[in-house]
């Protein structure tokens, strides 16, 4: 290592490395330390059989650490220079930099593999064991390392700006932060404490935590690409000769190329093509990481109240009671980012995050004129389920119906007009408004979830946002119309395929003492779901007849389907307004004469829906459901977060065995 430019064949005999994990001591004082951490590496053009071994080259260190505290001695060698990263930034010291750069990337490795083999309590006895080393300057026997390290970690983050020169090390300590955090990873039960957890919600990192999240939250915003390698040389005297240095921004695609750290079959190598924004997609990972770490005992986690209360820059009224760890920003510029980015899914989460629990950032984002930018991509994700995993999805449906309990939304989004709509394939759609679409991404999915997942949380949620829409849909596309009762279709054959299945099982069991199949339940939610289907077309017919011609189109065409739900005593009541339109448009068409064309139909629904009484349609309350987080949340958002930190993480490569919070194969 040192100086010389290394391949990673090579790492296993180099010197410097099987030093700093050897079994002697090395004083933080020894220039040695200069040498290891001036080094670069070439990058690795393919996947190599090394990368597997890559781990191994630190494990010695979990062995001879306790004798040399040679990680501590690394750590402080990092801490003397983070204090003047802030004057080397201003003085474009690139060296400098880059030399604190790799300390902190050998600090990440060896913490990722003592994480792996040792307890938070072992871990942070690695930290101590420094103070036993030979050549320690001053008294450390008062000072915790690791809160120091992580304290430092969270200085550098906010207050070293993101330039070209310092955009690697600000990932490494965005990277480290969630490395340190990853003993979730590995316990299937959620951490509720721990000396980590300690030190970020009640240690000195608490009075950063509004800066913290601001800095993530703006990394996130500004989607700033991964510098190009550097080719600038440097050439600094020294004793013996010149030494040869590669910039930070070149050797850490090399870096994370070389020590995957997790072993066989990781996406080395692919990180820069499939994560073109290395920082912001690390910065939202950890954003997400500490909002949803669980409350204290007897305090709340204060990034979450961060996230909860942060304003718009533009807000200029005064608060009655100063909430703890508000801050301001810049919503237009969050509100495009979030827009841009829902192709993953931990911009959807973030986005989710913020309409449930920010009550500043809902109120903007549904005072939006341009909504279809942020919905579009939603419906895009639904459309899409087959690829998507399960969990992406919920989220997607979630935020709206978030969205639709807001009535002005409901409307609004039938204003809206999109044309040409390219990856809604199933029909050609030249002309639809946004809420024609988003009622039939939404009934896609329920068929889907019929045919496929068969999941009761999500027809419920898909139906409860088509209720919530429902006294607002105006006038209606065509398709969407008849998807309406074709969906109601679907349902009434399955309805009926049950009921069949149950009579003949009772049929064939005269006699038979054992347990019956569960059609009764089976049954029961089925009618759940066409009780509600036919809520929501009652809800339509009684709010808003007039503007839906060609929902009424739709309902007299396919009446039949209608019938035998009439006298069926768990929808009689709501079939009575049903009934009494489809009776008082079937008669205007009589009186209108036969073979009518489809124009002239429309033409007497139209003149038909401004003739009929309202008082003849009997009245129900309001359709109106809004979404409420289960108890425990974070018995779900956790495991999630976390398999979006494995499966999304850059640089970040577990080994999939040993990973207890989440199974393998739950995506």
């Amino acid at each position: 290592m040192g100086a010389n430019t290394s391949q990673v064949s090579e790492l296993s005999d180099n010197p410097s490395l099987k030093a700093l994990v050897g079994t002697e001591a090395i004083s933080e004082n020894d220039p040695f330390w200069n040498q290891l951490i001036s080094f670069t590496f070439i990058s690795p053009t393919s996947r190599m059989k090394h990368e597997a071994s890559s781990p191994f080259f630190f494990f010695p260190s979990v062995e001879n650490n306790p004798r040399t505290g040679n990680f501590g001695a690394l750590v402080r060698v990092f801490l003397g220079r983070t204090k003047e990263l802030k004057i080397s930034t201003e003085c474009q010291d690139q060296l400098f930099i880059w030399q604190a750069h790799n300390a902190l990337f050998m600090i990440r490795c060896l913490l990722k593999v003592f994480i792996r083999e040792m307890s938070e309590e072992e871990l942070h006895l690695q930290f101590s064991y420094q103070e036993r080393a030979p050549g320690t300057c001053g008294d450390t026997g008062n000072e915790d390392l690791l809160e120091e390290l992580m304290s430092n970690l969270v200085h550098l983050i906010v207050e070293v700006p993101l330039l070209d020169i310092t955009y690697s090390i600000l990932f490494e300590a965005v990277t480290t932060l969630l490395v340190l955090f990853s003993y979730q990873l590995f316990h299937k039960d959620i951490l509720r404490d721990g000396l980590i957890y300690q030190h970020i919600m009640k240690g000195r990192c608490l009075s950063l935590t509004s800066r913290l999240v601001k800095t993530l939250l703006y990394n996130f915003i500004r989607q700033e690409k991964c510098p190009p390698p550097a080719t600038h040389i440097f050439e600094p005297q020294a004793e013996g000769g010149g030494l040869l240095y590669g910039l930070a921004s070149g050797v850490a695609s090399g870096l994370w190329t070389v020590f995957t750290l997790g072993g066989a079959g990781s996406k080395t190598g692919l990180d820069q093509e499939q994560n073109p924004l290395p920082l912001s997609n690390q910065s939202l990972l950890l954003l997400l990481v500490l909002a949803n770490l669980t409350d204290g005992p007897d305090w709340p986690n204060p990034y979450r109240q961060a996230v909860t209360c942060f304003r718009n820059t533009q807000d200029t009224s005064s608060l009655p009671v100063e909430q703890p760890h508000t801050f301001q920003i810049n919503f237009n510029s969050l509100y495009t980012a979030l827009c841009e980015q829902q192709r993953s899914d931990q911009a959807t989460l973030l986005l989710y995050t913020l309409l449930h629990q920010n009550t500043n950032m809902r109120t903007y984002v549904l005072s939006r004129t341009d909504m279809d930018n942020l919905v579009m991509p939603i419906l895009e994700i639904l459309y899409h389920v087959e690829e998507r995993n399960s969990h992406h999805v919920y989220m997607a449906l979630i935020i709206l119906l978030i969205l639709t309990e807001d009535d002005a939304f409901n409307r609004s989004i039938h204003e809206v007009v999109l044309k040409n709509i390219s990856w809604y394939t199933e029909r050609s759609l030249t002309e639809i408004s946004l809420g024609s679409l988003l009622i039939l991404v939404v009934i896609r999915t329920i068929q889907f979830n019929m045919t496929r997942t068969r999941d009761k949380y999500l027809h419920t949620n898909c139906l409860a946002a088509l209720a919530n829409m429902s006294a607002q849909f105006r006038c209606l596309h065509q398709y969407a119309a008849q998807r309406i009762i074709s969906l109601f279709a679907l349902l009434s054959k399955k309805h009926n395929k049950v009921l069949e299945q149950a009579t003949q099982s009772l049929r064939g069991r005269q006699g038979d003492s054992t347990a019956l199949p569960d059609y009764a339940q089976d049954l029961n939610v089925i009618e759940e779901v066409i009780r509600m289907m036919l809520e929501i077309i009652n809800s339509c017919l009684c709010n808003s007849l007039h503007h839906n011609p060609n929902l009424v189109y739709a309902l007299l065409y396919k009446r039949e389907l209608f019938e035998q739900f009439r006298t069926h005593p768990s929808f009689q009541d709501i079939m009575q307004n049903l009934d009494t339109v489809i009776g008082f448009f079937s008669q205007r068409l009589e009186q209108a004469g036969s073979d009518l064309s489809v124009e002239r139909v429309q033409e007497v629904i139209m003149k038909g829906a401004q003739a009929l009484p309202k008082d003849r349609l009997k009245k129900f309350p309001e359709l109106k459901f809004k979404y409420v987080e289960e108890d425990q949340p974070e018995d779900f958002f956790i495991p999630y977060v976390w398999s979006l930190v494995f499966n999304s993480g850059v640089g970040l490569h577990w080994s999939p065995q040993g990973i207890e919070l989440f199974s393998m194969d739950s995506g």
